[in-house]
């Protein structure tokens, strides 16, 4: 029985909140091999190209099924047939579509809720790009994937060459689907492994403190360190987002990273600071002195990269000095309290949250908290281009979810020397001229950051020293 985790649950119910829990990856193809000469997309060679891999990632074969009560959580089970048709589709752009029509057909796509009828994955190839590049937007529901073994299911279905070996897929024949009985089993058999672990604890207390005790700095830093402030952005989130992109260069922010004592993560949290200032400000809030606070998802995975399955990370709460003006004292007032966090020990998400009761409890009250302001999510991705049916991965992006009161979060990915972030916002709570400034002030944080490194390196060359300084959009 491939039960879901206490992780994974605490993923599936924000839907029932209103809340989609669907992660993704927009990437911009150069469409030669995939555009014929009358400009139509080859979409059943798109189709052909997935299916050849799709053994690669089983959970895209297998439905998530939740049996009636008594009989425990829900599970994964073969699927009896898929049909690729419903699962890679095309959705043509009006050429020659701009970035903002590619961002808000991908946002019409990621709003649309995946049908529990079939594996909960999607891909959709959208042509009408200028110079015959086509978008390909991925989603897939969180239960499946965090933002590392995401990735790695991104990269199941690309090579390192244009022109990689043809490999056919291996015969497969789907498990039948659990008898009532099995599932009253399997389910009898948890408890009693649940109640012998909960023995096990009371008979040997020291353990059990000392365990406590190493996870206890990471959940006080979470629930009793401090309140998150309330700002115009505190507000419960729908179910529609506005999508924005920010552009920048990998090995500029190694080097504004390395200069400054600090990481790649770092810097991404000083951006986001150097942002969220920005649009408060121009909202007339008051932000002298004020302190937000960002959740930041921090990868658990012990797999060999482009391996990772499943969702398996901690989360840390990073203080964002957003009444600092100046960027460089922001970063290294960042990266001297994160490195400080890092120290702790991080049990794995859910693990406070065993209990059902209590996930869908503290999801109801996700409105209203004040544990944190913004989310971050930072992956790493691959380093060198990758390649989809022989057409190239010119640029990928992450699309994270927000959910309570958390109308604003990003996600960052490098890919190829490029650094890629991706603002997702409530569309209520964050109208288009308030993400443009949102995006603008990331956009100069980094660029300040990277003059900071430039200047003194090339005698004032300033951001233009690469052709791809940061740029937002």
């Amino acid at each position: 029985m491939d039960r879901l985790t206490a992780q994974d649950l605490m993923l599936l119910w924000p839907e029932e909140l209103g809340w989609s829990q669907d992660i993704g990856a927009l990437a911009i193809l150069d469409g030669g091999r995939l555009v014929d000469g009358d400009g139509r997309f080859r979409i059943e060679t798109a189709r052909e190209a997935i299916g050849r891999r799709l053994h690669r990632v089983p959970r895209f074969r297998q439905l998530l099924y939740r049996p009636r009560f008594g009989l425990g959580w829900p599970l994964w089970v073969d699927a009896a047939a898929i049909d690729l048709a419903e699962h890679v589709r095309e959705l043509p752009l009006p050429a020659p579509a701009d970035e903002s029509q590619l961002l808000a057909a991908c946002e019409e796509l990621r709003h649309r809720r995946l049908s529990r009828s079939r594996p909960l994955w999607e891909m959709w190839f959208l042509p009408g790009l200028p110079d015959r590049r086509v978008g390909l937007f991925m989603k897939v529901h969180h239960t499946i994937a965090d933002g590392v073994s995401g990735i790695a299911a991104l990269g199941a279905f690309v090579d390192p060459v244009p022109d990689s070996p043809r490999s056919d897929a291996p015969p497969w024949s789907p498990a039948a689907m659990p008898t009532t009985g099995a599932l009253f089993v399997d389910n009898l058999r948890r408890r009693r492994l649940e109640l012998g672990r909960t023995v096990a604890k009371l008979e040997h207390p020291v353990t059990t403190v000392r365990l406590a005790r190493r996870g206890w700095p990471a959940v006080r830093e979470a629930f009793m360190e401090a309140r998150a402030p309330r700002t115009s952005l505190s507000r419960r989130v729908g179910w529609h987002r506005r999508l924005a992109l920010v552009r920048s260069d990998l090995e500029l922010v190694k080097q504004v990273a390395h200069t400054h004592e600090a990481t790649v993560n770092h810097v991404l949290m000083a951006a986001l600071a150097g942002g969220l200032r920005a649009l408060l400000l121009g909202r007339g809030e008051p932000v002298d002195g004020l302190v937000l606070r960002a959740a930041v998802p921090v990868s658990l995975h012990q797999e060999q990269p482009g391996q990772a399955q499943g969702n398996l990370d901690g989360m840390m709460v990073v203080p964002l000095p957003i009444g600092e003006a100046d960027d460089v004292r922001r970063l290294r007032l960042i990266a001297a309290e994160t490195t400080r966090r890092k120290r702790k020990y991080r049990p794995q998400g859910g693990t406070l949250f065993r209990n059902v009761v209590a996930q869908r409890a503290f999801l109801r009250l996700a409105p209203h908290q004040r544990l944190t302001n913004t989310y971050a999510a930072n992956v790493p991705g691959p380093p060198v281009p990758l390649y989809f049916a022989g057409a190239r991965l010119l640029e990928v992006f992450p699309v994270v979810p927000i959910v309570g009161n958390i109308s604003l979060g990003v996600g960052a990915l490098s890919y190829a020397g490029q650094f890629n972030i991706t603002a997702v916002a409530d569309r209520e709570a964050c109208p288009d001229p308030d993400l443009q400034v949102f995006t603008d002030g990331m956009h100069s944080s980094l660029e300040t950051l990277v003059a900071s490194v430039l200047v003194g390196s090339s005698g004032g060359a300033g951001p233009q020293a690469s052709d791809r300084a940061p740029t937002g959009r």
